[in-house]
């Protein structure tokens, strides 16, 4: 075959597209990768990383500021805005190199330039200078991803009203901010800005914030975020921004009445929308459903030899998933024995505010809704030893069992640390594990993982140490 004929063409560079070509390559097909902008996608360059590195310098700095209270001093605590936001960058610039260096090790080549599928396995790019060339391919894997979706009137400007990039580089530190929408984008960086002293309001059009998680988690998280001091806005939609000279005034909508509220700065964030267009999808049978592309298990499309995965496939639009659905797609695609299809009951769900929340399966009333019988345990972080001595001692796990087999259906968590925790469920989850074994599982001590234990003993009455 030529340079420009694969096994495995990957449109999109980002978690999910990176992970499909380096273990198509360690399956040894011949792949390569098409990406317009960053290696690592929006996940290592505007999302997922450099968010983190953001809220890892505003943890430090809240607890600078509650040195005290471990029986220490420090004068002058302040921060830089720029010092913190040029860090941030370097950790996602760091990463995306990273990617760069492990498709060169795996023999990946990486095309520069806009992938539009031509038909009969063939795709064109285009590069930055308009020049155009012809890649062939007998599996082509769409893995282009998702970008920030706008409302009518709430169109980010770069300047007051801010888009996820703009609020990742801050120009100013704003006194005051508007969040618009409490999922885990506007969670965290109200989270960020607020540890760092911005006055926040986070309005949100459900009844609750962080609403894909357990009721019980969302209304324990609501309540150490106004603890913090930030307002939170529940049922209300902005319906207006008002731009003056250096300040936006939104009009928001909430049980039928309309009150303003004026800031400094606006982060919309309403969710996301598929990277389907100018790809050549009128070119073949891919479908779409409300803007995502139709899959099956196996991340097939109508069109024999396409496959979409990531975030342009759907829902939970998060990096784990795409880079696990890439793997499931190479491996099939080369024939590997025992692929199992996507379980999105076995995905975790991490959302990395103060406090921390973290959730894998069914919530309650999910599990009810499906008919179960359940068995709910839940333990607080209050009852346990290493969350006090951490001088974390706020939080919750919650765990929910099928009554009649034992089946752990659910777990949720909200405190310090518990994206990290989760793991441990997700895995049980994944084994299929009932509650027997989990209570015959020794956890160590002392640990803020004993909770995990401990929950699952609430649920059959058996919990110790509360």
């Amino acid at each position: 075959m030529a340079d420009t004929e694969f096994d495995v063409l990957v449109l999109g560079a980002g978690p999910g597209g990176y992970v499909a070509a380096i273990r198509a390559a360690q399956l040894g097909l011949k792949a390569a990768v098409v990406e317009r902008e960053h290696l690592g996608g929006i996940c290592l360059n505007w999302g997922c990383i450099p968010t983190k590195a953001l809220l890892r310098s505003a943890e430090i700095y809240g607890y600078m500021k509650h040195a005290d209270a471990y029986g220490l001093s420090a004068g002058a605590i302040g921060f830089d805005l720029p010092k913190v936001v040029k860090r941030s960058r370097q950790v996602a610039g760091q990463l995306s190199a990273g990617v760069k260096g492990l498709l060169k090790k795996n023999k990946v080549p990486v095309f520069d330039g806009s992938a539009k599928l031509a038909g009969g396995g063939k795709v064109t790019v285009t590069a930055k200078d308009g020049g155009t060339q012809t890649l062939a391919a007998k599996h082509i894997i769409i893995a282009t991803g998702a970008r920030a979706r706008s409302l009518p009137g709430l169109e980010p400007d770069g300047k007051f009203v801010w888009s996820y990039k703009e609020a990742l580089v801050p120009d100013t530190m704003p006194k005051s901010l508007l969040v618009v929408g409490s999922g885990a984008i506007g969670i965290e960086f109200a989270s960020f800005f607020r540890t760092l002293g911005a006055e926040v309001t986070v309005v949100e059009v459900m009844d609750r914030v962080l609403p894909v998680e357990d009721e019980e988690i969302s209304a324990f998280a609501r309540k150490q975020f106004e603890k913090q001091g930030m307002k939170i806005i529940t049922g209300g939609k902005v319906t207006k921004l008002d731009k003056g000279a250096t300040t936006v005034t939104a009009h928001i909508e909430v049980g039928g009445k309309v009150e303003t509220l004026t800031v400094e700065r606006v982060i919309t964030a309403v969710g996301i929308q598929a990277n389907t267009e100018n790809i050549g999808l009128e070119n073949t049978k891919v479908k779409l459903d409300r803007g995502h592309i139709v899959t099956d298990g196996y991340l097939r499309t109508d069109e024999p030899g396409v496959y979409a995965i990531g975030d342009v496939a759907g829902a939970p639009w998060l990096a784990h998933k795409a880079s696990h659905e890439g793997v499931i797609c190479v491996e099939k695609i080369a024939g590997v024995k025992d692929v199992h299809p996507m379980d999105k009951l076995n995905i975790p769900g991490c959302t990395y505010c103060n406090p921390q929340v973290a959730s894998v399966g069914l919530t309650e009333a999910k599990a009810k809704a499906a008919g179960y019988e359940v068995k709910v345990g839940r333990f607080p972080f209050i009852g346990n030893g290493k969350a006090i001595a951490l001088g974390e001692p706020e939080g919750m796990v919650k765990t929910v069992f099928d009554a009649k087999t034992g089946e752990l259906l659910g777990a949720h968590m909200v405190g310090a640390e518990v994206t990290e925790l989760i793991q441990g469920y997700v895995v049980g989850k994944t084994l299929e594990t009932t509650e027997a074994e989990l209570m015959h599982t020794i956890f160590p001590h002392p640990t803020l993982s004993e909770m995990m234990h401990e929950s699952v003993l609430a649920a059959y009455g058996r919990a110790i140490h509360y």
